[in-house]
C-alpha cells in the first residue's frame, strides 16, 4: 500500500491551514498583536508546510503499522 505525491500535498494544505490558525491565536494570545499574530503565521505556514510534506513522503518508505490484505483476510 503506497499513497501518491498528491495525496501528501493535499493533506499538507489542510493541516496546515489548521495548525497556522493555531500559531495565530496562540501568538495573539501571547502578543496581544493581531499583525504580530498574522506576520508569524504568515512566516511559518511556508516552512513548516515544506516540513510536513517532507515528512510525509519520509512516513511513505516506513512499513511500521501497515497491513497488506491477503485474500485469506475474513471481511464482513
Amino acid at each position: 500500500m503506497q499513497e501518491k505525491a498528491y495525496r501528501s500535498a493535499v493533506k499538507t494544505l489542510s493541516w496546515r491551514a489548521v495548525g497556522t490558525l493555531d500559531t495565530m491565536v496562540i501568538s495573539f494570545l501571547i502578543t496581544g498583536s493581531l499583525a504580530m499574530a498574522a506576520s508569524i503565521g504568515s512566516i511559518e505556514v511556508f516552512t513548516k508546510m515544506v516540513l510536513y510534506y517532507l515528512h510525509e513522503r519520509a512516513w511513505t518508505r516506513v512499513g511500521i503499522g501497515l497491513h497488506r490484505p491477503t485474500g485469506d483476510d475474513y471481511q464482513i
